[in-house]
């Protein structure tokens, strides 16, 4: 028998995972889907299944067809746009509990990466104009931003809002990497007016000045939100 800490684990890791099948399309809206299919997709047992099953329905994902099965739900532009509101307002959240717990060895670590971060992006530039390939800067750059933003989270030193935030957001962390991955290389300009942000959202967080924090984290995740879903309709 699964331990507590086990089942909770695994149905945690099964929902994200069938989060990121339904976000990446691997799995169609309308397709039917069965607690067992699912178990030997994930290679996890009934048990963590079920939970994810019912997370995922309380999230709209998935409707139930019957006792075992289940179909993903279609989800129209109005439901993508309100759970982009969620993410949005949580990510404001952690910027602002991040101003109020950050210290200053974290403060420090998000200078530190953001310098890595820039040096990468004057190489992009560089390489850019030179016509010479970026393809490897601009999975390093990304991987850097992402270290940025899990640190401001860990700034926030609240688990269960950092929580609520993985498993309301629009994209899954792949399938957002990977559209980002390719717009950049499309057009190396893409997301640079946001770039900015991440030094004025340090220096917010050193002040203390939550609602500052907030407020540049807010305009920067509905930017790029907005960006990556209007880019996605018009594909």
């Amino acid at each position: 028998m699964e331990s507590p800490v086990t089942a909770e684990t695994l149905a945690d890791r099964t929902y994200r995972a069938v989060q990121a099948a339904i976000a990446a399309g691997e799995l169609s809206p309308g397709e039917k889907v069965t607690e067992r299919g699912l178990a030997e997709r994930f290679s996890v047992s009934p048990t963590p299944v079920r939970e994810a099953i019912r997370r995922l329905e309380q999230d709209g994902l998935i409707e139930r067809a019957g006792p075992r099965t289940v179909v993903v739900a279609a989800i129209g532009d109005t439901a993508i746009q309100d759970l982009a509101e969620v993410e949005v307002a949580l990510r404001g959240l952690v910027a602002r509990f991040a101003a109020r717990h950050a210290t200053p060895a974290q403060l420090d670590r998000l200078d530190t990466i953001l310098d890595e971060a820039d040096d990468l992006v004057i190489v992009m530039r560089q390489r850019h104009s030179a016509g010479q390939p970026i393809d490897r800067y601009v999975g390093t750059l990304l991987d850097t931003i992402q270290r940025f933003n899990d640190t401001v989270s860990a700034c926030a030193g609240n688990p269960v809002l950092v929580r609520l935030l993985e498993q309301s957001r629009v994209f899954s962390r792949d399938e957002r990497r990977t559209r980002i991955h390719e717009h950049v290389l499309a057009d190396d300009r893409f997301g640079a007016d946001r770039y900015s942000s991440h030094r004025a959202l340090v220096h917010a967080l050193r002040d203390g000045d939550a609602a500052k924090a907030e407020e540049i984290v807010m305009k920067d995740a509905r930017g790029g939100l907005d960006d990556l879903l209007r880019r996605e309709v018009g594909s």
